[in-house]
């Protein structure tokens, strides 16, 4: 273990207390010294420094109070906390006869840990805080993954159900009918993970199949504005949206958003030819599903996404969980937050290609992305950047004059697969999402509607069939 030199102490105390880092001239309480060794654990972790002022000046305490204090930062640790922790400690000496002593407390792996009283403490920057709150409980829980938000029940009953929508998902995913009765649904949502015990939704039943989610759980929609220029303006906007509903409904829906409120652009193609987005569909893909399913559901307020000139802002309630960090997230990393919903994306509900690896995709297609971790403000942001549009050669139109305003969609994803089949029923799912500028998810879902509504059918063996319309 590298011994702390008397200059590294210095340089320490001399950026003053924060999150991370506790001074203490002297201690005598051992319940405050327990206190404080509770909210490292129970947060980041992190160092408190007896023999320093709340000022940083470094004064040191006398080599008899070393042994004294030894003891107490061992009782502290020991029976005035629950469960106990082992912190370091070190003695680094500052003048002849003053030490200041180093206690290094590390995060917690058996959290949530109290105090003799029986109080959960936080830090909160330089400060601790009690836990006072259902909310804050829960969320302390899940850091320690003994709790999960999803599973969180909600005063919904099976009647909140929508029956169609969850009538096809049971047909198309489990091959199986909708039940009969009441007591039937009841026991199958329980075992599907949908319900409580006491036969009411979950959340995650409520935000994936409840007709109308926002009615139970208003605070869990995303807001969309189109922002004119690079600022948020208080009143102006280009175009702006509130997004509810079940949660396939509300990616649908902010998907379709972002994509109308993107520049057009050839791409190569011909002057004739359908335009492409200026940033391909699946990167917005990616980041919304990571949105959706991975954020805080204990935090109560919605998802936000902001368009500007040069940027595309995905904010979500919610910092990365428990030891994540940005640059593990970049790796594949991941930690599931949310997991019974992560169980039903996989299934299909939402486009899904393998846990941890949607921020790596969203990279490979468009690699201006920057993700920002707001741990104060519980936040966790997910910027795309655009390019410049003198920059873009827009579609249907062989001048690089650019559009100054945002090019809508004339025409919907099922309706474009429609009229392609119509003219080529021979092509594929791919060379169709090619074709018109969409990912491959976009048009497997947008034929799967077209299927369920009689108007496209499939003939012929899996290989070397091909796609009929029926008018």
């Amino acid at each position: 273990m590298l011994i702390m030199k008397k200059s590294e102490l210095i340089n320490l105390a001399s950026g003053g207390e924060d999150s991370h880092l506790q001074f203490k001239a002297d201690v005598r309480n051992v319940d405050a010294l327990a206190a404080e060794m509770v909210a490292f654990a129970n947060s980041e972790g992190g160092r408190i420094l007896i023999g320093v002022t709340d000022a940083g000046e470094i004064k040191g305490v006398s080599r008899i109070d070393v042994g004294r204090l030894n003891q107490l930062i061992s009782n502290a640790a020991s029976q005035h906390i629950r469960s106990p922790i082992s912190p370091l400690t070190e003695n680094v000496v500052v003048s002849e006869d003053r030490i200041v002593i180093v206690v290094t407390v590390p995060k917690g792996i058996d959290k949530p840990y109290f105090d003799n009283n029986g109080v959960i403490w936080l830090k909160v920057g330089a400060d601790k805080r009690r836990i006072n709150s259902k909310e804050e409980l829960r969320r302390i829980f899940q850091m320690a993954d003994q709790f999960h938000a999803d599973e969180l029940p909600t005063k919904a009953g099976i009647d909140a159900l929508d029956k169609l929508r969850f009538r096809d998902f049971l047909r198309d995913v489990y091959k199986r009918e909708f039940p009969d009765n009441a007591a039937e649904l009841t026991r199958l949502l329980q075992n599907l993970n949908l319900a409580t015990d006491n036969g009411m939704l979950n959340l995650a039943g409520v935000l994936m199949f409840a007709e109308r989610p926002e009615w139970i759980k208003p605070q869990f929609v995303v807001k969309a504005i189109r922002y004119p220029g690079n600022e948020i303006h208080a009143t102006g906007y280009v175009d702006t949206e509130d997004f509810s509903g079940p949660l396939q409904k509300v990616f649908d829906d902010a998907l379709a958003f972002i994509m109308r409120n993107l520049h057009k652009v050839q791409a190569g193609r011909g002057v004739n030819a359908p335009g492409l987005p200026e940033i391909p569909e699946s990167v917005f893909e990616e980041l919304l599903v990571n949105a959706l399913v991975h954020r805080d559901y204990l935090i109560s307020a919605a998802i936000r996404l902001f368009i500007y000139d040069n940027r595309i802002e995905i904010i979500s309630p919610g910092h990365l969980p428990d030891n994540l960090t940005v640059e593990k997230i970049l790796t594949g990393n991941s930690n599931i937050r949310n997991p019974i919903l992560v169980s039903y994306v996989a299934k299909g509900l939402l486009p899904y290609h393998g846990l941890g690896s949607g921020i790596k995709r969203a990279l490979n297609a468009w690699p201006e992305i920057d993700f920002t971790d707001y741990h104060d403000g519980c936040l966790f942001t997910a910027t795309v950047h655009r390019k410049a549009v003198e920059q873009l050669k827009f579609a249907g139109s062989e001048s690089k004059t650019p559009v100054k305003t945002p090019v809508k969609t004339p025409v919907k994803t099922p309706d474009l697969v429609f009229q392609l089949f119509k003219e080529h029923p021979g092509l594929t799912l791919a060379e169709v999402a090619e074709t018109i500028g969409k990912s491959l998810s976009a048009v497997e879902r947008a034929s799967s509607k077209l299927v369920k509504a009689g108007r496209l059918k499939y003939v012929g063996p899996r290989k070397g069939g091909h796609w009929e319309v029926i008018e």
